[in-house]
């Protein structure tokens, strides 16, 4: 195969957002048709689309290796070795190096084989209401600091900072978006569209899913989505009440508890998040300070990440006049325990 023909269909994959490795042979010893300079792209579902490395004995089983290094996004060496039935089974039986794979042929040669993922640039994709959300813009900014694509759905959003793709069409079908693997999407909707977005996103595999939500507004909306028939691994991979579990307050300090749920669920890691059972947000038990813009902005802030709505600020009135011990109350009143009632 011609080099231009391999670079374009590495060009292609590219751009269309699939996750692909490319296997090149770098050394050989004995008797081996593969050279090094032989190389193979494999797609991410584990197939050879193009290349090769000198016959289907070592292209069937670099497969493998190939998916692994698009799992853990890290490149590796790996050597085949070409020999017959009785030494391959005895070198499995040894347990042999998982960067090492027997194959059983008669070439009799040595492969070493060095496998490199490319994989489409994550995203963090959100879904907002509409209006100033100051956790969606905070996420915007982050979200670059991350070096991430930034995608916002949200048909009237008010920024300080433009994401690099801005979806504002009204009633948006998140049928019609190219949703990867590799994005994740937090949900700030808010309570009027929680159920049909989450049914829509349900259709498509995401590594991370996030709302924000309280717990007694997401025990509401996972029932319905049951009701629709919504698979439960699903349901049970959304992270509500959305955010690790690091006492954040302030629309900033949200955005980092999202994003480190995140990266957390990225690299495979466990970490305490609010959505796990029998989490309650701790209460806020001192005031904020002195009545002013501070202080609005910041219990305002919380009250919608609590789970309140727009219309039940406003009818709230002026939050720097609320007293500390009815602010504790709207608080506790939506972060309930799992199995409160209300």
């Amino acid at each position: 195969m011609k080099q231009k023909e391999f670079t374009e269909v590495m060009a292609s994959m590219t751009s269309r957002g699939e996750s692909f490795a490319v296997a090149t042979v770098v050394k050989t010893e004995g008797s081996s048709i593969g050279k090094p300079g032989f190389k193979v792209i494999i797609s991410g579902a584990g197939e050879v689309v193009c290349g090769t490395l000198g016959g289907a004995c070592p292209e069937s089983a670099i497969v493998a290796a190939a998916k692994m290094t698009m799992r853990t996004r890290s490149p590796k060496m790996v050597k085949i070795v070409l020999e017959g039935v009785e030494d391959s089974v005895g070198a499995v039986l040894k347990g042999a190096s998982e960067d090492e794979i027997h194959v059983e042929t008669n070439c009799g040669g040595v492969m070493e084989i060095y496998i490199e993922p490319y994989l489409p640039r994550e995203r963090l994709v959100i879904i907002g209401q509409g209006g100033r959300d100051e956790v969606e813009d905070a996420l915007v900014r982050m979200g670059k600091i991350l070096d991430v694509t930034t995608v916002v759905i949200d048909h009237s959003p008010t920024l300080t900072e433009q994401p690099d793709e801005l979806i504002e069409e009204v009633d948006f079908d998140l049928s019609n978006f190219d949703f990867s693997d590799a994005d994740s999407v937090v949900i700030l909707t808010k309570g009027e569209r929680d159920v049909k977005t989450l049914q829509a996103l349900s259709k498509f595999k995401l590594r991370y899913v996030g709302m924000v939500a309280s717990l007694q507004r997401t025990k509401q909306d996972f029932a319905k989505l049951r009701e629709l028939g919504v698979r439960e691994d699903f349901i049970g991979s959304i992270k509500a009440p959305v955010g690790a579990d690091i006492g954040a307050i302030s629309a900033g300090e949200i955005a980092v508890s999202i994003l480190s749920e995140a990266v957390a669920t990225k690299y495979n890691k466990d970490i305490l998040s609010r959505a796990h059972q029998g989490q309650e947000r701790p209460p806020v038990e001192k005031p904020l300070g002195e009545p002013g813009d501070t202080q609005i902005k910041a219990r305002r802030t919380m009250l919608l990440y609590a789970g309140y709505s727009e219309t039940e600020l406003r009818e709230m009135g002026d939050l720097s006049a609320m007293t500390s011990d009815r602010f504790n109350e709207l608080i506790k009143g939506r972060w309930k325990r799992p199995g409160d009632e209300g």
